[in-house]
């Protein structure tokens, strides 16, 4: 992917440079993928845009229920771009691509000086980012003036939207260790503690059958709930059908009203139960007593929420429900990988731009959101840099992403390009 991008930029008369960012962590063999710096333009009477995005994705087999092979892109007759990676990010980051091919290929000149940059790991935290970031903060970052990604989607499938605020990611392993191998039931079922069992049981501590986190003094971490934001949610074009198109039914949802169900979304805490290392999962019955098992979950987190307070509470949280159990076996509990929560201006001439941008292409004025999700470099580019960001989404909310069938619609595809070429001729007049 990053010399399939290299190719791109080159077709457009500039370069993209891959920049080495070393071993993974814990893993010696194994390098990161190369984060692609370019610049298109120089000069100093133009504002310069930095434009971030990634070429990695979740993994996807066909066996999850694909109905072709997620990594060949199809185009559904109803309109859709059917792919892994199609809304995240890869068609938003070639959409980059296609909005200077219109520039070059309309004879107009690029009323900005563009910054890219591009990563590969962001579906795994940024690893290594941050630390490029800082090094090249007063160097090739150095005259940026602000900062656009579309690393994110509509809130519904009708309304565009600017995004300002992100929750976090705090992602955790929990390991039960019991046997030195794996046993034969029929042999030591009923003749040991088996690690399953007590996995099982810890992480049904962590929330109740309604979805609220057990864990004690996490909600008092939460930012209090303003009469100003209150208000905030009442103005959203958002209704229940919107969420009962991204679930696929209307009664997988929490909440029946749609100021409950956005508040959840946008400004509160959620802790979710990814999956079981170690334990039999494939089809069939095999008898079989893992020897150790680990849980993964990740709780999303809000403003105030400090990453190493979470950790905290969390790690003497488990550690107690461990010890009530009174089991014989051991148990770790880790952090895998952290971001944390982000909360910009959209008061700024960015977001202005990006407004007036989104509603000359959609012909109606964008709504000013939050997300659930959680994109860690905008807080490292916010922080590092001192400039706005901006999350400018092309998808919508029904795409999909990190599902089967993860989807873009050709529209949005379209439309979105042009938006991105409208705000880099906005933003350049502000």
């Amino acid at each position: 992917m990053a010399a399939y991008l290299q190719q791109l930029a080159e077709s457009l008369d500039f370069s993209l440079e891959q920049r080495a960012m070393g071993i993974q962590a814990g893993t010696p063999n194994l390098e990161l993928p190369p984060v692609l710096l370019g610049r298109l333009g120089t000069d100093s009477n133009k504002k310069t845009i930095l434009i971030y995005g990634h070429y990695d994705v979740q993994p996807a087999e066909k066996s999850d229920g694909w109905t072709h092979e997620p990594f060949e892109v199809f185009q559904h007759k109803d309109g859709r771009l059917i792919g892994r990676g199609i809304t995240d990010d890869k068609g938003p980051v070639i959409a980059w691509f296609n909005a200077i091919q219109a520039y070059q290929r309309s004879g107009v000149e690029l009323p900005v000086n563009l910054i890219f940059c591009i990563e590969g790991m962001e579906e795994s935290g940024s690893e290594g980012l941050e630390s490029l970031i800082r090094l090249e903060k007063s160097r090739y970052f150095k005259d940026v003036d602000a900062i656009c990604i579309s690393d994110n989607y509509w809130l519904g499938s009708t309304q565009p939207v600017l995004t300002y605020g992100l929750r976090g990611c705090s992602y955790y392993a929990l390991k039960i260790s019991g046997p030195n191998a794996d046993l034969h039931s029929g042999v030591f079922g009923g003749t040991c503690r088996e690690p399953t069992n007590d996995l099982i049981h810890l992480m049904s501590k962590l929330t109740n059958p309604q979805g609220d986190i057990l864990i004690p003094g996490l909600q008092e971490l939460v930012a209090p709930l303003t009469t100003e934001e209150a208000k905030l949610y009442d103005n959203i074009t958002f209704s229940m059908q919107d969420l009962y198109k991204g679930l696929g039914n209307s009664y997988s949802a929490r909440f029946e009203s749609e100021k409950e169900t956005l508040m959840a979304r946008w400004r509160e805490p959620a802790l979710s139960i990814h999956g079981i290392e170690g334990a039999f999962a494939a089809p069939g019955a095999k008898t079989v007593i893992p020897a150790s098992v680990t849980g993964k979950f990740s709780i999303r987190t809000v403003p105030n929420m400090e990453p190493a307070k979470v950790d905290k509470l969390v790690f003497d949280y488990v550690n107690k429900c461990f010890q009530d159990l009174h089991s014989h076996n051991q148990m770790t509990v880790s952090l895998i990988n952290t971001g944390k929560w982000w909360l910009s201006s959209p008061k700024d001439v960015n977001f202005e731009a990006a407004a007036k941008a989104t509603e000359a292409v959609w012909g109606k004025a964008p709504d000013l959101t939050r997300e659930g999700g959680s994109i860690p470099v905008c807080l490292i580019f916010e922080q590092t840099l001192g400039k706005n960001v901006l999350l400018l989404p092309m998808g919508r909310g029904d795409d999909g992403a990190h599902s089967v069938d993860e989807k873009l619609d050709v529209l949005n595809y379209i439309e979105g390009t042009k938006t991105f070429i409208a705000y880099l001729h906005y933003i350049s007049n502000t």
